[in-house]
């Protein structure tokens, strides 16, 4: 279940390429990142109008640092476990 909704956050190279996005956005969230992209666009960056997209992309975020954060913890934990 994890990796379908990886699947659906993820954009295709062609995507990101095309939008132009930085090489550092291109993550796990970069699907949600362009509709974002389009709305700030479309309002002139107005912080206020874009809200519900933010939030939805910055919770993707969080949810891919807490993610990596405990495979991390997981590797360390086998790792301190294969030492003794």
């Amino acid at each position: 279940m994890a990796s379908e909704t990886m699947a659906e956050t993820m954009a295709s190279r062609e995507e990101v390429k095309a939008n132009r996005v930085p090489l550092g956005w291109r993550d796990h969230c970069s699907a949600l990142l362009l509709p974002l992209n389009v709305c700030r666009k479309k309002n002139y960056y107005v912080p206020w109008e874009c809200e519900h997209e933010r939030h939805i992309y910055e919770k993707c975020q969080y949810d891919d640092y807490v993610r990596r954060m405990k495979a991390l913890s997981k590797q360390k934990l086998a790792e301190r476990e294969a030492a003794e």
